[in-house]
């Protein structure tokens, strides 16, 4: 960031400090309410102290439209929760930069008939400038490839890439400001999480600093934010359809195919049909799933060299820690042991020490009692003696009252049970039985200063309990039941095992 967008960002940072201290809880909502819906094109005009009353309840009902909430104009719960969400920062109407439109006076008409121009060719090449240090190149270039493919299933395109040199489109990981204006600067994990231009400028950047994944679980899916951007990059906007790939909130993959018929319609209006027989269409679990590591024979060697600290520049599934106090930290299909030394082992297949457990865990702990390994994804549960799986395994642990995708699990040596956590509750069961015990779940709040949302706790030899979201850890006194101190886990905690990732790039 250069001086002057340094000196811009600190005056309108110390401005929004000064308006906030001025304001009471509901006129700061208010505010921050008013940013949002500028920064998306909910305004004729922009800039503090310009919206009438009626134009603000005018454009919080547009954006209550959009997102399909009850259009009532009023600030309420729901649709600051909505506006919390990760989503697109391309606004609901224009593209960076761009000037907003009035969203309340122009209502959505058909998709079809909206766009932001379009190319006056039909074969577009494409570049992956660079992308996040802890994504192998090969499955980054898959996710992509994929994405492109896409579009020209369903449309007249056609797509290449191109490594080096000038490319039609172009598509870069930044961090904070990357001279788009303050107001397109990424800010980390959440938020916008990536934003594009329409035709023809053609390029989609992507928060460096996001939890990006090239599978489905946890993490940000880089297909289908790469998939939505190119749509950008092609000339759409956002698609009003709950279940359209280019609804300004990202698409979740499942069953169902990833673009809906809004989508498709839009493109084909822009590009035409497919030259040769009908539009092909794919579920959305056929793109859950790219290579973690690749095989590629030019990248071998400083690929091995930063596998080992992998999960030091990016974010881990889940964590916990056995009776020895040695650290198992979980990322897709592979684990890392990290002894009471801090040398972090290679990465291992799942399957060589826990057969039968799927990828991508939602969440796991050890018992320092039994020693015994348990395993959480979605509503079923696996318990390891070993390597060992126990009689009665898997089993669905959502039908005896634990929740489903739990967040974090810990053995809590205080209570001798199973915590598991999910959002703003905590659930306690005990070994023997892993069904919810009587009077829970209960508020999150009793472990003061432990956020929602952690993925991985543990228990140190210090004797404090820690707890893992993002890059961020929190240290949690037992005797006092709150949190005493909080940082960086990778840079600050030499038992993580990232001592030699720190002498390198770190994403941190």
């Amino acid at each position: 960031m250069g001086a002057r967008a340094g000196t811009a960002l600190r005056a309108a940072l110390a401005l929004a400090l000064l308006t906030a201290a001025r304001l009471g809880p509901a006129g700061r909502r208010r505010r921050q309410a008013e940013l949002f819906l500028e920064k998306y094109g909910y305004f004729n005009q922009l800039g503090p102290g310009t919206h009438s009353p009626a134009e603000f309840t005018q454009a919080l009902r547009a954006f209550q439209q959009v997102t399909h909430l009850r259009p009532s104009g009023v600030l309420d719960g729901p649709t600051l929760r909505q506006m919390a969400l990760p989503r697109c920062g391309t606004g609901d109407g224009e593209g960076p930069g761009a000037r907003a439109r009035p969203a309340a006076s122009a209502p959505r008409r058909r998709r079809t008939a909206q766009h932001g121009g379009r190319w006056h060719k039909r074969q577009l090449s494409y570049r992956v400038v660079n992308w996040p240090p802890y994504l192998p190149p090969h499955g980054v270039r898959l996710a992509v490839r994929a994405a492109f493919q896409l579009w020209s299933n369903v449309s007249a395109l056609l797509f290449w890439e191109v490594w080096d040199g000038p490319a039609d489109i172009r598509l870069t990981f930044f961090h904070g400001d990357h001279n788009d204006g303050l107001g397109n600067a990424f800010d980390g994990p959440g938020g916008a999480l990536a934003h594009a231009f329409f035709p023809r400028r053609g390029e989609a950047h992507f928060d460096s600093a996001e939890r990006w994944s090239l599978r489905s679980g946890k993490g940000r899916n880089l297909f289908v934010v790469v998939a939505h951007e190119v749509g950008h990059t092609l000339g759409l906007q956002h698609s009003p359809a709950k279940r359209a790939l280019m609804s300004p909130y990202y698409k979740k993959l499942g069953k169902d195919f990833v673009l809906s018929w809004d989508d498709i319609l839009a493109v084909q209006n822009l590009y035409g049909k497919p030259s040769k027989g009908s539009a092909i269409q794919l579920p959305g679990k056929v793109f859950t799933h790219f290579q973690d590591w690749s095989s590629d024979p030019y990248s071998m060697d400083q690929q091995q060299r930063s596998l080992s600290a992998y999960y030091c520049h990016s974010f881990f599934d889940a964590i916990t820690a056995d009776a020895d106090h040695t650290l198992y930290i979980f990322k897709g299909s592979h684990f890392w042991v990290v002894p009471a030394s801090g040398n972090a082992s290679e990465p291992q297949p799942l399957a060589s020490r826990w057969p039968g457990l799927p990828s991508s865990i939602d969440a796991t702990a050890c018992s320092q009692l039994s020693g015994k390994f348990y395993f959480f994804k979605g509503g079923r549960c696996w318990c390891y003696r070993g390597s060992a799986l126990q009689a009665g395994f898997p089993r669905q642990c959502s039908a005896r009252g634990l929740p489903r995708h739990p967040d974090t699990a810990l053995h809590f040596h205080h209570l001798r049970r199973l915590v598991l956590f999910k959002g703003s509750k905590y659930f306690v069961a005990s070994e023997e039985t892993l069904s919810l015990e009587p009077y829970y779940p209960r508020s999150l709040r009793d472990w003061r200063g432990v956020p929602p949302g952690t993925v991985g706790a543990l228990t140190h030899r210090d004797g404090f309990v820690y707890f893992f979201r993002d890059e961020q850890y929190w240290q949690f006194d037992q005797a006092k039941l709150r949190v005493l101190a909080a940082g960086k886990w990778a840079a600050q905690l030499p038992w993580m095992g990232c001592q030699d990732a720190n002498a390198g790039q770190v994403l941190f």
